[in-house]
């Protein structure tokens, strides 16, 4: 086997629509038109090559799961973010790059990271 790469994560939201407004307008993901009805609520996301997609249901207990988006500039996203009275952690050092996190409105947890070499 060769993966090529992450085609999609999904993550269950208690709220489609809520959970759909965040991050199409606050963090700048696309909604995609071709979702097929499943019979249960959800929504297909463009996230720069890659897509979420959320699925209405139980939000599983935070025990640490999380995804990231690879951001350009982690500081202006930040300040971008908080300008928006969005609460995000202080930015800091992960690895080779550096990281914040912020909650959905169901509680699922986004890592915000700017890997080594990446600017503006």
């Amino acid at each position: 086997m060769e993966p090529l790469g992450v085609h999609h994560v999904s993550i269950n939201v208690a709220d489609v629509d809520a959970a759909l407004t965040f991050y199409t307008e606050v963090l700048g993901l696309t909604q995609r038109s071709d979702r097929p009805d499943f019979g249960f609520p959800g929504a297909w996301l463009d996230a720069g090559g890659q897509q979420l997609h959320l699925i209405g249901g139980s939000v599983p207990k935070g025990e640490g799961q999380h995804f990231a988006l690879r951001v350009a500039d982690l500081d202006a996203t930040v300040e971008e973010l908080r300008a928006r009275g969005v609460q995000v952690g202080d930015p800091s050092p992960v690895g080779t790059g550096r990281q914040a996190f912020v909650m959905d409105p169901s509680g699922n947890l986004v890592e915000l990271h700017q890997a080594q070499g990446d600017t503006a």
